[in-house]
């Protein structure tokens, strides 16, 4: 059982654990393909989208920003679906999920948790994410972080170590001081306890089947929780 008091900081990934953005991803790909009258599953389309963005994030020696990878995310899915994505007056279609990012929302536990734990704990988001992006989404959130490692400070993404290397150094505790509470097992949960971190895995899948927007992966995170709530009420 893990030992709250023992914490000094606790970190998320935010899109996923934060931000609900299979909310915010779906309706937008969707979109995409039904003004071609392409009719694919939910579930086919959120895995297209983990595939195709794990693989471009692997590539460590030849960081790309965020919005390059949700751009060419759009490009890959018109190849398989042999469309050219459009540019019109009101935009690009190769910025639709670029542009979605500053609306996608909180989940309803979110901003209530962050308040809370923030009385106990500093906070930080350690997030494969542009600063600028995240900008868009901190107004959302409402709780003022202590530390934002995103990918475009470290220029590698999880799931790499380095990106957690980074956040122990710019943070200067050691592992066993950081909580680290994520979504996906893929990103954070499995990389996260390698090192020697504690995890908790917020499943927000709970009631679903799949891995939706990440990739399967398995481990033994500290914790198992639903929600953020719930793990409010767990550290009391």
């Amino acid at each position: 059982m893990l030992d709250f008091n023992q914490f000094e900081v606790v970190s998320f990934d935010c899109y996923g654990t934060l931000i609900d953005w299979e909310s915010g991803i779906l309706p937008v790909l969707k979109q995409l393909l039904s003004n071609r009258e392409i009719d694919f599953s939910d579930d086919g389309t959120l895995e297209l989208f983990a595939e195709y963005e794990s693989e471009l994030e692997k590539d460590n020696n030849d960081y790309i920003k965020y919005r390059n990878i949700l751009q060419q995310i759009v490009q890959k899915i018109g190849q398989k679906f042999n469309f050219e994505p459009t540019e019109t007056e009101s935009g690009t279609e190769i910025n639709c999920l670029v542009e979605s990012i500053k609306n996608w929302q909180p989940f309803p536990d979110t901003v209530a948790a962050l308040e809370s734990l923030k009385e106990k704990y500093k906070l930080a988001v350690i997030s494969n994410i542009d600063d600028d992006l995240f900008a868009g989404t901190a107004k959302h959130l409402k709780v003022e972080f202590d530390w934002l490692i995103t990918a475009e400070k470290v220029r590698s993404y999880k799931p790499s170590i380095r990106n957690f290397e980074i956040a122990l150094e710019t943070m200067g505790i050691a592992p066993e001081k950081l909580l680290h509470v994520a979504q996906s097992l893929y990103h954070d949960i499995v990389p996260a306890a390698s090192m020697g971190i504690s995890t908790v895995w917020v499943n927000r899948r709970h009631d679903k089947t799949g891995f939706g927007a990440t990739m399967p992966a398995s481990s033994q995170p500290d914790l198992e929780v639903p929600d953020l709530r719930t793990l409010v009420e767990i550290i009391g």
